[in-house]
């Protein structure tokens, strides 16, 4: 019998894991890059003696990437390694309060009464709750597809669907952690968690309580040599498992006839495949892989997520004060996110992200000195003016810095280079700029994310962040196992009719 032969669309975290798993099931697989690199968003670059890892910054959940290397039958350690981070971040509140999140409960909760005055139960009580909602639904939400009636019958679903309370479902975040929390720096240390997939806490539902688990929980972790190493580590095994990865080889066109995938489009030949899976932005596939106006308008009725400024900052002095990762809110959160979402511009006032990996080992900068990543939430391109807009945050982004760490940050900063969301989309091909497709701000967000088959085609499949389960390493990593068992399933149908 002949091999099955799978063609993947893109080299994200998603189509590396999808292509190793297809390679493993016994597909010949062929994976087409746009850019000379691999990665997608999690993309590396030097600058001046600094290292800035381009993209993601935070890893959770290991086991994501350690469950694939086991399904690859190789060892991890000799490709990966990671240790874990008992400080998850470092908040800085412009009212002078600063608190260590640990991701130890116990630690956690003496913390945030010290330096709060929060009671211990309510952040306790909190993160049972949260581990409760993440191993009930979270679980059935990122591990399957909810766009397949057969999820839906699992005795396990049913049970778990009954253990949703109302206000998870009903009222916000927001409203849920006011109600969880007595002081207003409790609420927007954990309203800050609907940022994780570029949504808004005022608007996306209660539900995404289940998200500090992930970090609080479960733990935060450090990949040694940065976040590059994933992207490594997973190129490493695809080409070890006889993947073929082709850069600067931009895909032109999916083929399809009478709804069955054919293969794709490459240097204006034909590659045939029985199966194509696109870690492309699922607008993108449609609206220029596949040539469907429908499908793309059905695509631009969800609301994107937000996007970034990302500042890459080599600092010539080092801040004991800081750590791996390390927040500064802003004063009013809740208008921050109507400037954001309602207004599509960029606040006065913003919640600063900074990352400084050379925290967690040497030779990332130069001695002495820091690499700072610092990501700033952003609206979704709509044509705004972007230069202007910059040399404005930046200034803010200096001030704010300035004033919280009594420093005087502009004089630091040695070398520099940024990202903005046009520069975001022509890089990582996502639709507007947005960090992770669609925005989880709506009830039925999880349900009106893209499916990771296609309905019409048969052999189409998606992985990525613009698809279900959603945007982050983990979710890609999720996404492209959900697809990749969608495609099994299938093709077992097929030989055994």
């Amino acid at each position: 019998m002949q091999q099955p032969k799978a063609v993947v669309i893109g080299s994200g975290v998603a189509g590396l894991a999808g292509a190793i798993r297809l390679a493993v099931m016994g597909y010949s697989v062929d994976v087409f890059e746009r850019n000379a690199y691999a990665g997608g968003k999690l993309a590396y670059f030097e600058k001046d003696g600094f290292a800035f890892d381009a993209g993601p910054s935070l890893f959770t959940q290991p086991q994501n990437i350690e469950e694939l290397f086991a399904f690859a039958g190789e060892p991890i350690t000799d490709y990966f390694q990671y240790e874990q981070v008992p400080l998850s971040c470092n908040y800085f509140f412009e009212n002078g309060k600063r608190v260590q999140a640990w991701t130890d409960a116990e630690r956690l909760a003496d913390e945030l009464q010290a330096q709060l005055g929060e009671d211990r139960s309510n952040v306790l009580n909190y993160l049972h709750k949260s581990e409760q909602l993440y191993t009930n639904i979270g679980n059935i939400f990122l591990n399957y597809s909810l766009h397949k009636r057969s999820t839906w019958l699992q005795k396990p679903v049913l049970k778990a669907l009954q253990t949703v309370r109302m206000p998870h479902l009903l009222g916000t975040l927001h409203e849920f952690n006011r109600s969880s929390f007595r002081t207003a720096e409790a609420v927007q240390l954990f309203d800050r968690f609907a940022t994780y997939n570029g949504s808004n806490p005022y608007q996306t539902p209660g539900m995404m309580s289940l998200i500090p688990h992930l970090e609080l929980n479960e733990g935060t972790f450090y990949p040694k040599a940065g976040m590059i190493s994933i992207t490594n580590a997973l190129v490493k095994l695809a080409q070890k498992k006889g993947v073929r990865i082709h850069y600067s080889t931009p895909v032109e066109r999916i083929i399809h006839n009478e709804g069955k995938i054919r293969g794709v489009v490459v240097d204006n030949e034909n590659v045939f495949a029985d199966v194509v899976l696109s870690n492309a932005d699922v607008y993108f596939t449609y609206q220029q892989l596949l040539n469907d106006p429908l499908e793309t308008r059905k695509v631009l009725k969800q609301e994107r997520s937000c996007s970034g400024m990302i500042f890459y900052w080599g600092i010539n002095r080092e801040f004991p004060e800081l750590h791996l990762h390390n927040i500064f809110f802003s004063k009013n959160y809740a208008a921050e996110f109507q400037t954001l979402f309602q207004q599509k511009r960029l606040y006065n006032d913003p919640t600063v992200y900074v990352n400084i990996t050379s925290k967690m080992e040497e030779g990332l900068a130069p001695k002495g000195k820091e690499n700072w990543f610092l990501l700033i939430n952003a609206p979704s391109n709509v044509g705004q003016n972007w230069e202007q807009l910059r040399i404005t945050l930046r200034q803010q982004v200096i001030d704010k810095l300035s004033r919280i760490l009594q420093a005087d940050i502009a004089s630091a900063i040695e070398t520099e280079e940024y990202l903005d969301p046009i520069r975001i989309e022509e890089r990582t091909g996502s639709f507007m700029g947005s960090l992770y497709g669609t925005s989880s701000n709506s009830k039925m967000a999880a349900f009106l994310r893209h499916p990771n088959f296609s309905k019409k085609i048969e052999g189409l499949y998606f992985c990525s962040g613009s698809v279900h389960p959603g945007g982050g390493i983990p979710l890609c990593f999720k996404s492209a196992k959900i697809a990749t068992e969608l495609i099994q399933q299938n093709h077992l149908k097929q030989v055994h009719h």
